[in-house]
C-alpha cells in the first residue's frame, strides 16, 4: 500500500505591534513555530525530522537558515533546502515534501518560514523598499522580478500595481456600475475581516463594513484605482509559521501530541506560460490556476464541489475572484474561502502567507470544523499557483511521483502575445489602473491594450484632471485611444480620442 502522508503539527506565531524589546527575528519566529508544531505532533517527533524546508524569508536576508534552525532545535536533516520568491512558495514546500516523504528519501519534513516587517526603529525600512529588502545582492534567481523592463518604465514594478489590472477587467466583464463592482468586492473583503476577527494569529482583528473598505478617506488612502489601503495586503506584520509532516506509519508512533493528524491528499503546481501581465491574452483568465486545478482534483479524487472549504490566496480581491472563476466557485457559494481571514487583515507579509493558510486549515480539519479543504498560493501576477487539498479521512493514492511531474512539465496556457515597444497610431484599451502619490493625488495612468495592428501595448495616460476623472469614475476598457511615443524615455502615451 502506498504510503499516507500526514500533517502531525502546526505552529503560528504573531509579535504584536505593542511588543517589547528584544524583538524577536525571522529565525526566532520561526523556532517558536517550529516547537509549537513539535508540542502539537507528540514525542519523538524531533528524533524523526530528517528534513527542513525553508521558506525564503524577504523581510530580512537570513544566511543558512535552514541549517540554524537545525542547530536551534538540536536536529540533524540529511536534505535543507530554502524556496526561491514567490507566495505560491509554502505550499509548493507542502508537494515537495510529500512527494519526498512518499519517496522514503526523508522520515519526516518541517517546513517553515517567517517575516518581521513591522518598522520598529526609525531607520528601518518603510514603504515599497521594505518589500523585498531581504533579498541580497547575490541572489541569483530571476524570480525577485515580476513585470519586464518596458513595463517597470512606465510604473509596474510591484504586485500592487499589477493586481489592479486584473480588477478593473474583471469589473468590465461583469457589466456592473462602478459603486456595484465596489459593493460585490467590499463584501467579499468585509466577511474575510470577520474571519480575521476571529484568528488568534490575526494582525488584525476588528471586522470592517464593506462601505468603510472601499471608500477613500484620510486612514484609508487610494493606493492604485480602485484598490485603497484597506483592499490590499496588509505586508508590515510580523507572523511565522510552521507544519511538520510524515508518513501515517511513523505518525502511530507518536505520543502525547494534541491533535489528530491531518491527511495530505494530493498537491499540484502550474506556472503560465504569459509570465508578465504585458504578455497575456486574457486579464481575468489564469491558465495556471486551471491546469493546478484539473490535476489537483484528479489526484485526490476530489472535485471542488465535495471540498468543505478554502483558503485561496488573498493578496488582492482579483486574485480570488480569478481564482473562484477557475475553481468553479459561485459568489452565493456558502463555504468558507479563507480560514485566517485573508491577506488583508490576518496579515500578507513576504513569501510565508500560504503557510499560515495551510496551518489554519489543518487545525480546522483536525479540530472537525471540516471534513476537507484546499489551501493555494499564487507568485507574482498568478504567474505560478500551488495547490493543495488536505482531509479527515486518507486516500491509497501513490503521491510518489507528483511533484516530480509538476517540476518537469509546469507550463500551462499560450505563449506570450506579441508586443510592441514604440506604439504609435490607434488602439484599444483592454484595461488599465491609476497609480497614486501618498498625498492621495493621482500620479500615472497605466494602460495595457492592443493596436490596430494586434500587437500589445503599454502606456501611460496623460495626466490631466480630466484624464484622471474618467479613468476613475467610468470603465473605459473598449475606448479607443491615440498612441505616441517618447523616444528620450522610452514612454507610451494613450490619449482618449473623443469618438
Amino acid at each position: 500500500m502506498a504510503e499516507r502522508i500526514v500533517i502531525t503539527g502546526w505552529g503560528q506565531i504573531t509579535q504584536a505591534k505593542d511588543a517589547t524589546p528584544p524583538f524577536l527575528g525571522p529565525l526566532d519566529m520561526m523556532e517558536r513555530a517550529a516547537r509549537d508544531a513539535g508540542a502539537l505532533s507528540g514525542t519523538g517527533i524531533w528524533q524523526l525530522v530528517d528534513a527542513i524546508l525553508i521558506v525564503r524569508p524577504l523581510s530580512r536576508h537570513v544566511r543558512g537558515p535552514g541549517e540554524e534552525i537545525a542547530r536551534r532545535l538540536g536536529i540533524q536533516p540529511r536534505h535543507v533546502r530554502v524556496s526561491g520568491i514567490g507566495g505560491e512558495s509554502p505550499q509548493y514546500l507542502v508537494n515537495q515534501a510529500a512527494g519526498m516523504l512518499a519517496r522514503s528519501e526523508a522520515q519526516a519534513v518541517l517546513i517553515c518560514g517567517a517575516e518581521t516587517y513591522y518598522p520598529r526603529a526609525s531607520d528601518d525600512v518603510r514603504g515599497d523598499g521594505a518589500i523585498i529588502q531581504g533579498i541580497p545582492d547575490d541572489y541569483d534567481s530571476d524570480d525577485a522580478v515580476g513585470s519586464d523592463a518596458l513595463e517597470q518604465r512606465h510604473g509596474l514594478t510591484l504586485p500592487i500595481h499589477g493586481f489592479p489590472l486584473f480588477e478593473t477587467a474583471l469589473w468590465a466583464k461583469s457589466g456592473l456600475s462602478r459603486d456595484a463592482w465596489l459593493a460585490r468586492v467590499g463584501g467579499t473583503w468585509s466577511r474575510f475581516s470577520e474571519v480575521a476577527a476571529a484568528h488568534p494569529n490575526a494582525w488584525s482583528r476588528q471586522p470592517v463594513s464593506a462601505s468603510r473598505i472601499v471608500t477613500v478617506a484620510p486612514d484609508n488612502r487610494p493606493i492604485c484605482f480602485p484598490y485603497t489601503k484597506r483592499l490590499v495586503s496588509l505586508v508590515m506584520a510580523d507572523l511565522g509559521a510552521a507544519v511538520i509532516m510524515t508518513t501515517e506509519r511513523h505518525a502511530w508512533n507518536l505520543t502525547g501530541g494534541g491533535a489528530r493528524p491531518v491527511y495530505f491528499l494530493a498537491g499540484a503546481f502550474a506556472k503560465d506560460r504569459q509570465r508578465f501581465m504585458i504578455h497575456k491574452t486574457d486579464f481575468t483568465r489564469s491558465p495556471a490556476i486551471a491546469a493546478a486545478a484539473a490535476k489537483v482534483q484528479r489526484r485526490a479524487g476530489l472535485r471542488i464541489d465535495e471540498l468543505d472549504g478554502f483558503d485561496l490566496y488573498s493578496c488582492f480581491p482579483s486574485a480570488v475572484t480569478v481564482a473562484k472563476s477557475e475553481l468553479g466557485i459561485t459568489d452565493d457559494d456558502p463555504r468558507p474561502l479563507t480560514q485566517t481571514g485573508g491577506m488583508g487583515f490576518f496579515g500578507g507579509p513576504g513569501n510565508n502567507y500560504a503557510l499560515h493558510g495551510i496551518a489554519s486549515l489543518a487545525e480546522n480539519i483536525a479540530s472537525g470544523k471540516l471534513r476537507n479543504g484546499m489551501a493555494t498560493g499564487l507568485g507574482w501576477l498568478i504567474h505560478k499557483y500551488a495547490i493543495g487539498i488536505y482531509g479527515a479521512l486518507p486516500s491509497n493514492r501513490d503521491l510518489t511521483g507528483d511533484d516530480q511531474e509538476d517540476l518537469q512539465s509546469p507550463e500551462a496556457g499560450d505563449a506570450p502575445v506579441p508586443r510592441v515597444q514604440a506604439a504609435t497610431g490607434l488602439g484599444t484599451i483592454e484595461t488599465y489602473t491609476v497609480i497614486y502619490a501618498r498625498d492621495q493625488s493621482p500620479e500615472k495612468g497605466l494602460i495595457y491594450g492592443k493596436t490596430d495592428a494586434g500587437l500589445r501595448f503599454v502606456a501611460n495616460s496623460p495626466s490631466d484632471p480630466a484624464t484622471f476623472a474618467r479613468l476613475t469614475t467610468e470603465n473605459p476598457i473598449g475606448a479607443r485611444v491615440s498612441l505616441s511615443h517618447d523616444a528620450g524615455r522610452g514612454i507610451n502615451v494613450a490619449t482618449f480620442i473623443d469618438e
